[in-house]
């Protein structure tokens, strides 16, 4: 007799990685409260019921994304930071493509146009995101920062004021991405767009060579 293959199911351990993408999707194309959880389910390819095995409401759904998403990354960055032998410009380059290639070019990018346009009415998760998100990523650019300007690589600059000027732009970058670029195309190459930003934050940044010397 031939062996009866049987139907292909999901893994269990998979769903909730299912879930996540699928609530993320939503997220930035409804919004956190335009989300319902039975869209995310249905999304997902799963029952309504199935979904609340691992999440008991949509802001659980939304934590577990952050914290599941871009958490990790943060975490590797600040790994990144501790271990990092070149250079402070190098490690801000590696930063800043690092955040590229694992947030801004994925879906993940989302997340800040979804927190703007959201935190006014769900302020509980506007601060979860500003601890678990904010506070990591202003903390690994201030360590760099210092970094740079503790070996004399960078002059000296007011610190918490650079970050949000380095930040900006690239803000600025997945903002149009998910509002206007959704009618009106990206504005700017975005590798062309964060080259240009990393060499005028540089240039901005770099110490001034000893008179007479040619840097």
């Amino acid at each position: 007799m031939e062996a009866v293959t049987p139907p292909r199911q999901r893994r269990k351990e998979a769903r909730p990685a299912e879930l996540m993408a699928a609530a993320l999707e939503l997220f930035v194309e409804k919004g956190f409260a335009g989300t319902r959880l039975e869209d995310v389910a249905a999304r997902a390819g799963v029952s309504k019921g199935t979904l609340y095995l691992y999440f008991d409401s949509k802001e659980a759904l939304f934590k577990s994304v952050i914290q599941e998403g871009i958490v990790p990354i943060l975490e590797e960055g600040a790994g990144l930071v501790d271990s990092f032998e070149g250079s402070t410009a190098d490690l801000l380059r590696t930063l800043i493509g690092e955040w590229w290639q694992h947030i801004g070019n994925t879906p993940l990018a989302g997340v800040p146009k979804l927190m703007i346009s959201e935190a006014g009415n769900f302020p509980e998760l506007a601060t979860y995101y500003h601890d678990a998100v904010i506070v990591r990523g202003r903390d690994l650019m201030r360590r760099t920062l210092q970094r740079g300007i503790a070996s004399g690589e960078f002059r000296r600059v007011d610190v918490e004021t650079a970050i949000d000027v380095i930040f900006a732009p690239v803000l600025m970058l997945v903002i149009w991405r998910y509002s206007l670029g959704a009618c009106c195309g990206m504005a700017h190459d975005p590798q062309t767009y964060l080259q240009s930003h990393f060499d005028l934050t540089l240039g901005g940044l770099m110490a001034a060579p000893p008179h007479g010397t040619v840097r």
